[in-house]
């Protein structure tokens, strides 16, 4: 007894989960970095996108980027570290800036006057924020609504519509402009658009990632996109596609002051449709960090997906305050994780104090932001398509037999990937309307959701109704009558159970005499 109660009271500790391990100092600086790499072209393309599209100039830009870096810097650190029960899913989850906001910023802000619009927008995100923060508990109650079958498609609708950015990163903007030849006013592409030599680049950094994965193992294969990021930038200069000449001209310190562009301004319209943005959000984040506990072997609680969400409303108000965006987990994050299998959390919490670096250090910005696009956009390229394979690989858990699970993933991508194959296809549609249906993502979260309730929820509808005889037998109200007994079976066949219980209470018959 004394031997046995010995060995329970192992003095060796029972190993901590792989998400929750802690990594040497080196380890974790270098694949930090990768994963800062990784998103960061995707992070700065919101606000590069929003500044001109309202009338920004350069110098708003730059406080939008900088917010916009640090807001995701303080967002990842809390999600992978966690605060308290509150805040924060424990994960390797990186937090960015999400797209779904684009087409409602820029909308909002272009009904009140642009720039002097901002004020509305930030108002809104103030507002949505709060929103967010009161229903992350209750969302994520809601779990039993999003199975593979809906965040395998939300998924595989996110990589497939991030492709358009890694493609202007190799290529450049397909920009055209009007000239007057003959006598005529025509269109003439930009010449800077799809050099070869640039989709070579590209094509070249791709090949390094494959060749490094397949042919090297352990911490070398790990931290095969960031190796790859390097040689291609080395390769890019004598190209001279390397210009760090901004560095020099960019501060060591500066942080936007809150409010920069105005008191914030509340208006209902605003607010509904940044309301729907976190609804929507939140539907993108539960897909990938449930995609991330899967990869991880980390099953989620509600009370775990409940902190991850609130971080996520969190980072919604903090946009208002600093002039940044609403973050949600980088879908491109999750793929990275996917091939390098490196699970622990603590590798996003490095990445997110390099953003914060990034947000408050203007010259180590620059420094990034000013490595080759045809580099950044190779690698992105692969972290997409990653993204949406991990969609598919969701979507085989699913069951599509005997029920209509074809039909929702068809009608869901339909919707979902005409936004991102006709940026103006709603252009006739009213705003509201455009604000939520102009996004990719949005659409298709709302036909998913929506048509898995409709054939998979509620059942009612499909359930057959009975007729008015059946329920006033039901109700007593009417005697059925008697059965008619069954025929003779034939020879072979089988006697029904009623007959047989009667033929067994016969007395049996009597031997006939011998002839």
């Amino acid at each position: 007894m004394t031997q046995r109660s010995s060995d329970l009271a192992s003095p060796h500790p029972a190993a901590p989960h792989p998400v929750d391990q802690v990594l040497p100092a080196p380890r974790l600086l270098v694949l930090g970095l990768q994963h800062l790499f990784i998103m960061y072209a995707g992070a700065v393309a919101v606000p590069l996108i929003v500044g001109p599209a309202v009338g920004l100039g350069s110098s708003d830009i730059a406080i939008l980027v900088s917010a916009d870096l640090l807001v995701s810097g303080i967002a990842s650190v809390i999600q992978s570290a966690g605060i308290s029960k509150v805040f924060g899913v424990r994960l390797p989850v990186v937090a960015g800036a999400t797209f779904t906001v684009l087409n409602p910023m820029i909308i909002i802000a272009d009904q009140y006057g642009g720039r002097a619009g901002l004020p509305v927008v930030y108002g809104s995100l103030l507002v949505s924020g709060v929103f967010g923060l009161i229903i992350a508990k209750p969302f994520s109650m809601i779990l039993r609504f999003f199975p593979p079958l809906v965040t395998g498609t939300v998924i595989t609708v996110i990589g497939l519509s991030l492709i358009g950015a890694d493609v202007s990163l190799i290529a450049g903007d397909n920009a055209t402009d009007s000239v007057i030849a003959g006598g005529k006013v025509v269109s003439v592409q930009d010449p800077a658009y799809g050099h070869v030599s640039h989709i070579v680049l590209a094509a070249a950094v791709i090949l390094i990632i494959v060749a490094i994965s397949r042919f090297t193992r352990g911490f070398l294969s790990q931290t095969a996109v960031l190796i790859a990021i390097v040689i291609g930038t080395l390769i890019a200069w004598p190209m001279h596609l390397d210009d760090f000449s901004s560095v020099a001209s960019s501060g060591w310190f500066g942080i936007a002051r809150p409010f920069h562009f105005g008191p914030p301004k509340f208006e209902a319209a605003a607010i509904i449709s940044m309301c729907i943005v976190i609804l929507v959000t939140y539907t993108e984040s539960t897909a990938d960090m449930l995609a991330v506990g899967e990869m991880t072997d980390k099953e989620l609680s509600p009370s775990d997906l409940a902190r991850g969400l609130a971080t996520d409303g969190l980072s919604a108000l903090l946009a208002g305050f600093m002039n940044s965006f609403p973050d949600t987990a980088y879908a491109e994050n999750v793929g990275l994780i996917a091939m390098t299998r490196v699970r622990s959390r603590w590798v996003v919490t490095v990445c997110g104090g390099f953003l914060i670096l990034l947000g408050i250090i203007p010259k180590v910005g620059a420094i990034v932001s000013n490595l080759p696009g045809p580099v950044i956009g190779g690698a992105a390229t692969v972290m997409f398509a990653m993204v949406t394979a991990i969609g598919i690989r969701t979507l085989h858990k699913v069951d599509f037999e005997g029920n209509h699970n074809l039909l929702i993933v068809a009608v869901s991508l339909s919707f979902g990937l005409i936004p991102a194959v006709a940026s103006n296809f709603y252009e006739k549609f009213p705003r509201d309307f455009q604000i939520i249906f102009g996004s990719a993502i949005t659409s298709t979260v709302i036909v998913v959701f929506l048509l898995n309730l409709l054939f998979n929820h509620w059942t009612f509808l499909t359930e057959p109704h009975p007729g008015v005889v059946t329920e006033a037998v039901e109700a007593g109200a009417v005697i059925p009558e008697e059965p008619l007994p069954d025929p003779v079976p034939e020879s072979g066949a089988t006697m029904p159970a009623t007959m047989a219980q009667e033929a067994d209470a016969l007395p049996p018959e009597r031997p006939r005499p011998a002839d």
